[in-house]
């Protein structure tokens, strides 16, 4: 499916190309047989411009289409993944006295990942709208997420690291704690998921020129390739890396993120050296100034 689509993508940008070419050749080979008319010229220049544009516009749309289905149909097959995989567990009844509590715990981590992706569809389906904006200590929130995250993850101390040296106010943002909290959320969950099976993460928060808060999630996990360093953020949007797209996900949690970051006046980006090679997301959000 995701060759055939390549191939209709390659073609319609050739299609394209080859088609606004000979417009454009044919419009300068008008100019020249009529440059000594100008009304002709420019009618021409006019003309033959308007249907190079068109044909630009028009294969541009067609080729976003068709990737935006592929990250929709990505997204479907995540989601439909999660919910064959709780409907297994539920099903497996057949069992020893050993093997229920194995069993439960299984099944209850399936269900925490199935909440977990409902809450991301919701919240990406609310993107646009805001929330509450209240003073938020977002050093203390930050190290709530990260004590969530261990205890999420069974991860010791020693595998999700934090560091911060800010307190009271030095650490307040404005704006809306639980949007904030999401955010950060995602990006340790990420961080883990892409670890693979040795997770060593450092969580650091930093005040930058008195004026920004900067928190940086570094993993040593997969890495991304330097191309995709953008895209990651769009929604729906999964890596076509090997290594990438056999974590499960629904191209939804760093979305989530670049778009709470927006609202609340930051940002958000991510380095990595390449595949293999970790990765490091930092968000920046503004700090409050009294």
């Amino acid at each position: 499916m995701r060759v055939s689509r390549r191939g209709k993508i390659a073609f319609f940008l050739t299609f394209g190309v080859v088609l606004a070419s000979i417009a454009i050749a044919v419009g300068f080979g008008w100019i020249i047989l009529n440059w000594q008319q100008d009304v002709k010229v420019l009618l021409g220049i006019i003309f033959f411009g308007a249907i190079a544009t068109g044909l630009i516009l028009n294969t541009s749309f067609l080729v976003r289409e068709i990737r935006r289905n592929e990250q929709h149909d990505s997204f479907i097959n995540a989601v439909t993944h999660e919910l064959k995989t709780l409907i297994a567990s539920i099903r497996l009844t057949h069992m020893d006295d050993a093997q229920r509590s194995e069993f439960y715990r299984l099944m209850l981590d399936d269900t925490d990942r199935l909440m977990s992706t409902v809450e991301k569809v919701l919240k990406a389906g609310k993107a646009g709208s805001k929330g509450q904006t209240i003073n938020v200590d977002f050093a203390q929130l930050v190290e709530e997420c990260v004590e969530s995250a261990r205890t999420s993850h069974r991860l010791q101390p020693t595998a999700l690291r934090y560091q911060s040296a800010l307190n009271g106010n030095a650490s307040e943002v404005s704006g809306d704690p639980e949007d904030l909290r999401t955010a950060v959320s995602n990006i340790l969950d990420n961080a883990v998921k892409y670890s693979g099976n040795h997770v060593d993460i450092s969580v650091q928060l930093a005040l930058e020129e008195e004026k920004r808060l900067v928190l940086r999630v570094q993993d040593r996990g997969v890495g991304i390739p330097r191309s995709e360093l953008k895209t990651i953020f769009k929604r729906f949007y999964r890596a076509p890396s090997r290594a990438l797209a056999q974590v499960r996900g629904t191209g939804l949690g760093l979305f989530l993120v670049r778009t709470i970051a927006k609202r609340h006046g930051g940002r958000v980006v991510a380095e990595s050296a390449g595949e293999g090679k970790g990765a490091t997301v930092i968000l920046e959000l503004p700090r409050r100034v009294s």
